[in-house]
């Protein structure tokens, strides 16, 4: 089993920043790529950034494109979420999802608990 456990939320101005963090332990084969999501009240969970643990590709939704960045520590088993310019509307539930695989390359998703944004003056 692999656990995720995220830090870093919290209450933030507009404008401001937070990074987040989001490390895994357990049984870890390999971890194939990194996610973070967030979901707003009454809103279904979007995907915000991506990474593969190689880094070779990265990926953003346009809203938050030029203002976060996703970057990992492959040593730590543990991805990032640099947050700046932070807008009212970010505010949500933050999540990250790994993507493992096995000796046989099987496929395995786990999550994060969440952890809170808020931003507001």
């Amino acid at each position: 089993q692999v656990q995720l456990v995220e830090s870093g939320g919290g209450l933030v101005q507009p404008g401001g920043s937070l990074r987040l963090s989001c490390a895994a332990s357990g049984s870890i084969f390999s971890i194939y790529a990194m996610y973070w999501y967030r979901q707003a009240p009454g809103k279904q969970r979007e995907l915000v950034a991506a990474t593969t643990s190689g880094g070779s590709s990265t990926n953003y939704a346009d809203s938050v494109k030029g203002r976060f960045t996703i970057s990992r520590d492959n040593a730590k088993n543990t991805v990032y979420l640099q947050m700046n310019s932070l807008k009212p509307e970010d505010t949500a539930v933050y999540y990250c999802k790994f993507i493992t695989v096995d000796s046989d390359y099987a496929p395995y998703d786990y999550w994060g608990q969440g952890t809170q944004v808020t931003v507001s003056s």
